[in-house]
């Protein structure tokens, strides 16, 4: 991964230098002029430039053989694309190399083991491969680059990769010729970046500010709203590769682990003598009450994935269509919502509060099994029952 401070990456820069005569900053191949046109260094990664360098002596039988030689695509890689197997083999950035048909000719380590299970990468045109995950905008403005010579026939954006296996990816993406002084270029270097950790912190720190603050309000939850965030996401796992359960992939399995915390982040805006009030609310308090569920929706409203609404909006609906906000009932009630009801509730039972009792886990499990089919899912509370010793372990296990 690239340093977040210094752009640079140490594995990657190891080395860089035994490439390089003394005072030569860029690969300058023989034959060519030694001015690369505008546009083309400035594409580059901050911290991959030093590995664009041209070695002094080029020993061909080290060079990687990954690719059959009877494919007839290692000899496609010779040429300019020997230098990319060279400087990339062992690069911790993933890298191909494409042609100008956007073939797919070789493949760095890195990068078979970043799209293991995803994707037959040699021998494949790059947009069949990756098309998806780039805006119609970015594939316009790759295919100018390349084969129009746009911004130096190169290119810089973003992609979002992902699969049923594997929660989504977020990739910077480079691509620049692998000779950086030639006015047609056939072959290309593209590079992937995964920001995904540092993407998502970023985003997630500004919504946990969110719900500390709602804590503040309403201080008597404890580990409740992480321990929701547990049961959901076991819960959760239990539904991935289960018939009728399709939407429930490793993306939604990573996001409702985060996102049922979330549940009562609306809370923020009820007023404190009715968050806080010992003992049973008056009709109008109870009124008040309700409406966290369509503050939390709103203030979930720029959270980039819907489940974040969903839950908020909905975790207080009940399948018999007695619920609140607004009575819908059944599937209609989004799945994410129906699997945060029950963490919520088991563990609201299982917790002493101000104005009631905390309740066994026996006693926990019975009451959500005596509401199956009227609060709950039932199909969802078969399955709660099935596992509900794995909730007792997180409970016990998280305690305030």
């Amino acid at each position: 991964m690239i340093n977040s401070r210094t752009g640079a990456n140490p594995a990657l820069d190891k080395g860089a230098a035994d490439y390089l005569p003394a005072g030569q900053d860029t690969i300058k191949p023989a034959g060519h002029a030694k001015t690369p046109p505008a546009g083309h260094n400035n594409i580059i990664p901050h911290g991959s430039m030093q590995m664009l360098r041209r070695p002094t002596v080029v020993n061909t039988s080290t060079i990687p053989q990954p690719l059959s030689q009877s494919s007839g695509i290692a000899e496609k890689c010779i040429a300019p694309p020997k230098m990319a197997m060279q400087m990339f083999h062992s690069s911790v950035f993933p890298v191909l190399c494409i042609d100008n048909h956007f073939k797919i000719i070789y493949s760095n380590l890195s990068s078979k083991k970043f799209f293991t299970g995803l994707f037959t990468l040699e021998g494949n045109l790059f947009f069949d491969v990756f098309g998806k995950y780039f805006e119609i905008e970015d594939v316009k403005a790759i295919r100018s680059a390349i084969l129009k010579g746009e911004n130096g026939f190169s290119w810089r954006g973003v992609a979002h990769i992902r699969s049923r296996e594997r929660p989504t990816v977020f990739t910077r993406v480079y691509i620049f010729p692998a000779q950086m002084d030639v006015k047609a270029p056939e072959d290309f270097t593209v590079m992937f970046d995964d920001v995904t950790d540092e993407n998502k912190r970023l985003l997630r720190s500004i919504f946990i500010s969110l719900l500390e603050a709602s804590k503040l309000k309403d201080n008597d939850t404890g580990m409740h709203i992480s321990r929701v965030n547990y049961y959901s996401e076991v819960l959760a796992k239990i539904l991935f590769n289960r018939p009728g359960y399709d939407a429930v992939d490793a993306e939604f399995i990573d996001n409702i682990g985060f996102l049922a915390s979330m549940h009562d982040v609306g809370k923020i805006g009820t007023p404190d003598d009715v968050l806080n009030k010992e003992g049973p609310l008056s009709d109008w308090e109870w009124t008040v009450m309700k409406e966290h569920t369509k503050n939390g929706a709103f203030i979930l409203s720029t959270y980039p994935n819907p489940m974040a609404k969903e839950i908020a909006l909905s975790h207080h609906e009940k399948w018999n269509g007695k619920g609140y906000p607004f009575q819908i009932d059944g599937k209609m009630i989004p799945l994410s919502a129906r699997i945060v009801a029950i963490a919520d509730v088991y563990d609201a039972l299982r917790m002493k509060r101000s104005y009631k009792d905390a309740m066994s886990h026996d006693a926990a499990v019975e009451k959500i099994m005596d509401s199956k089919g009227s609060h709950f899912d039932p199909e969802l509370s078969d399955i709660f029952y099935s596992i509900a010793g794995k909730f007792n372990d997180i409970f016990e296990s998280n305690k305030d």
